[in-house]
């Protein structure tokens, strides 16, 4: 059998798109691609292991597979259905998921596959074709390949999505600075509380497997809202190999899925990007939480980053270590300045690092990493170090990457945790209390580009190269009006 190249099976991972299109909503492809796959790759894989056993043993045993497929619902008998084929793969499911309650509840998702007027049967047969076209067999794409395939798959459908696609996927290069900055070691307790498609969770993972260290032992565990995202998650570890892991669906501040003797449990690392300054939210229950996550108080209702920051903290062990995602405007917001303060004042926040803009699918905001820890180390008690990198990023197009060079400088730069002229600053709580609490970069280390008036320009040169831009801009503007107006086109 010949090995796939990920070229050729990317290629075919997203084919299968073109089948959909016209059809359904581009936002909604995933939710039944991704579970057509996965029956695919499981089919498949059972069909390894069969003929390994019956090689080995000269019999087939229950025992030997990783997953159990009942009667009439492998990926063979769907094919073999020309009518009420969506009834067919639903069922198949639906057994299969019963059949394997401890993995695999819950995980196909609740796509509407009996809906004819857009599945019809025939949409559906060309789809199931076009997969098996490929052998999904363990032998033909090990788990590796399989799962970065996978995630380039999610990171298309992000792209095609647009408006879905910061919840749905997070930058893969941002991600594994937070990773590489808080080094987990074989057999830490990895969380996310907002998992998404559980990409914080695997790269933290993946990141020690390309060290050369054992990362099998360590424990996954994430809680995400959307039932269709949480179920790729789960998919997304097996399709990597990874078994030992958690992910369950809910409501993070609402109703947290990890407790123990009535507590919220601890980990060693919690990696995160909450959603942005959600303003639905639960304040009155929040504040009288059960778990006293509420510990520095209520956020307000228009923006709940500070009950998500408090419950990852909630979440930390006593050494535990944290990296969360999170719009500038925790920084210095006056609405959350109390909040701001008792978090300065626990000495929990360790490093501030600014990133640059177009990190995040379909806005060019920047934003800004927490890092918190709760065992820093003697050296660096009462201080906090502030990074502003800006400019450490390579821009494509719509997007921005940051590049192993730029992960590398931060990452020197916070294990250094000392003064980098323009780019990092090491400041004391006693300093940050003077400037009002407020943790907003520029008060701290200002980029090489940023523009200040006792530099090259004043005040006058800043005004005239505006007001000649905006000269410039209306002359465009009205050659384009000239132009319409030729073509008995008028502004309206």
């Amino acid at each position: 059998m010949t090995r796939i190249t990920l070229e050729r099976l990317e290629c075919y991972l997203w084919e299968s798109a073109n089948y959909l299109r016209g059809h359904i909503d581009a936002g909604d492809y995933k939710q039944y691609i991704f579970p057509l796959l996965f029956l695919k790759r499981l089919s498949d894989v059972w069909d390894e292991e069969y003929t390994e056993s019956i090689e080995n043993h000269g019999e087939d045993f229950d025992e030997d597979h990783r997953f159990f497929i009942p009667k009439g619902c492998h990926w063979k008998d769907i094919r073999e259905i020309t009518t009420n084929i969506g009834q067919k793969i639903q069922n198949a499911m639906q057994e299969i998921e019963k059949n394997n309650p401890r993995k695999l509840f819950g995980i196909f998702g609740d796509a509407q596959w009996t809906n004819k007027e857009r599945l019809p049967d025939k949409l559906l047969s060309n789809l199931i074709e076009h997969f098996s076209t490929e052998i999904l067999s363990t032998k033909n794409i090990p788990d590796d390949e399989l799962g970065n395939a996978y995630e380039f798959l999610i990171k298309k459908f992000a792209d095609d999505s647009g408006h879905t696609a910061q919840e749905f996927y997070s930058n893969r290069t941002l991600v594994k600075l937070m990773a590489e900055v808080l080094v987990a070691e074989p057999g830490d307790s990895i969380y996310d509380p907002t998992c998404g498609t559980g990409g914080m969770l695997l790269t933290t993972a993946t990141h020690l497997k390309e060290k050369g260290t054992e990362y099998r032992s360590l424990k996954l565990f994430g809680q995400e809202i959307n039932l269709i995202t949480s179920s790729i998650a789960r998919m997304n570890m097996f399709m990597h190999g990874i078994e030992d892991f958690e992910i369950i669906r809910g409501n993070t501040l609402d109703n947290p899925a990890f407790i123990e003797n009535d507590k919220l449990k601890q980990f060693d690392i919690v990696l995160a990007n909450p959603p942005y300054s959600i303003k639905r939210w639960n304040r009155q229950k929040w504040e009288n939480d059960p778990y006293k996550r509420n510990m520095w108080g209520t956020p307000p209702q228009g923006c709940a980053d500070y009950a998500f920051i408090q419950h990852i903290v909630a979440s930390m062990n006593s050494t535990g270590k944290a990296a969360i995602l999170l719009p500038h405007g925790v920084l210095f917001r006056d609405s959350e300045l109390h909040l701001r303060k008792k978090m300065i004042e626990s000495d929990i926040v360790e490093c501030v690092l600014g990133l640059g803009p177009n990190l995040f699918y379909n806005s060019p905001m920047e934003a800004c990493v927490l890092f918190l820890n709760k065992n820093k180390e003697v050296s660096r008690k009462g201080k906090i170090l502030f990074i502003n990198a800006v400019n450490e990023i390579r821009k494509e197009k719509t997007m921005s990457y940051l590049e192993p060079y730029h992960r590398q400088k931060i990452n020197s730069a916070f294990r250094e945790f000392s003064d980098i002229d323009r780019f990092s600053k090491c400041v004391s709580i006693a300093e940050v209390s003077e400037k009002n609490w407020t943790l907003s970069l520029p008060f701290y280390v200002r980029a090489e580009n940023d523009i200040t008036l006792t530099e090259s320009r004043d005040i006058n040169e800043l005004l005239s190269s505006f007001n000649q831009q905006i000269s410039i801009s209306q002359n465009r503007f009205d050659r384009i009006v000239s132009r319409l107006k030729e073509y008995g086109i008028h502004e309206e």
